[in-house]
């Protein structure tokens, strides 16, 4: 180990058990899928493809790639895990202590470890949004950090919705520290836009990065067990979402509905690829079928698409114009 390393700012390491947190990952990924293929209820079934990230070294990782596709709730629904280790390139280590994380020798070269499961679901209906969350957690020389987020992406605003998702969420922030959903929620507001488009791409929800565990929280006021929170985030996620789901999956829907769905979910496409950190992490030596593996299944794009004054569609753009505190 070097012993002039640079690094953006100095930090105690601190103890988090990486086989743990990998075996979590796997345990939270498989019991997701179990309750998505009986919620789904047609018979269709998660394809399951576990790949390895260097055939040549074992221990260069993994992940399992697990797909649901024209279910008549699920249009199209990935949860995915990864694990796997590796070296930090110069661009990533800047990248990391731009965003201020402490440790990282911003010339790279340090080992890593990252752990992470995450999911899309893009519904069939479009009064259903598309739910999009992860847990994960990276490693550098000793110090681990959490990350995570749960947030949703309507394409007609329910105002009970919104309420009872966000509520949802806030009742599990609460139950970790005072005030850390309202940081959380402005995170997932700030990291989810598109500066081209003057949007958010949904209504948001939790949103988290770099917490240290047993240190401070996002809200960077007093100190709670950060692994303790992304677990509950981990175990929240599909109770978030199933009661608008059930709510609305046998409803009516006109051709005009599904139309103004597939122009929205061009916006979902447009920040995936444009803005997204981890896509533009795994684009750097990743595996691309699981990195595009988030994208709708169905696009429509339309020159200056513009909705009508005082319809339904015009409220979604007014909100996403302009967040609320639901």
């Amino acid at each position: 180990m070097r012993t002039d390393v640079r690094t953006c700012a100095s930090s105690s390491e601190q103890a988090v058990d990486f086989a743990a947190f990998t075996e979590y990952v796997t345990t939270t990924q498989q019991g997701i899928i179990a309750a998505a293929e009986q919620l789904e209820g047609s018979g269709k079934r998660f394809m399951r493809d576990r790949w390895e990230r260097d055939a040549g070294d074992p221990n260069a990782g993994w992940g399992s790639t697990c797909v649901l596709e024209g279910g008549s709730l699920l249009e199209k629904a990935a949860v995915n895990s990864t694990v796997v280790r590796g070296i930090l390139s110069p661009a990533r280590a800047q990248a990391m202590c731009s965003r201020g994380r402490e440790g990282i020798d911003s010339r790279g070269g340090q080992a890593y470890a990252a752990a992470a499961m995450s999911l899309v679901f893009h519904s069939a209906h479009p009064h259903i949004p598309t739910l999009r969350a992860d847990v994960r957690l990276f490693q550098v020389a000793g110090i681990s950090w959490f990350g995570g987020g749960c947030d949703l992406t309507p394409f007609y605003i329910d105002e009970a919705d919104a309420s009872n998702f966000h509520s949802f969420w806030k009742a599990v922030c609460d139950k970790h520290q005072e005030g850390l959903y309202s940081t959380l929620k402005q995170e997932c507001d700030k990291y989810f836009y598109l500066p081209a488009r003057g949007e958010h791409r949904g209504i948001g929800g939790l949103f988290f990065d770099d917490m240290e565990k047993g240190t401070e929280g996002a809200s960077s006021k007093g100190g709670f067990d950060a692994e303790a929170f992304t677990r509950d985030v981990g175990k929240g996620i599909l109770d978030s979402w199933v009661p608008i789901a059930e709510k609305h999956r046998h409803s009516k829907f006109s051709e005009k509905e599904r139309e103004w769905q597939l122009l929205r979910r061009g916006r979902y496409l447009e920040f995936n690829l444009l803005y997204d950190r981890g896509v533009r992490f795994g684009l750097d030596g990743g595996r691309m079928e699981s990195i595009m593996v988030s994208a709708p299944p169905l696009i429509a794009w339309k020159y200056n698409a513009i909705p009508e004054p005082g319809s339904r569609e015009e409220q979604l753009v007014d909100v996403l114009k302009k967040p609320r505190d639901w």
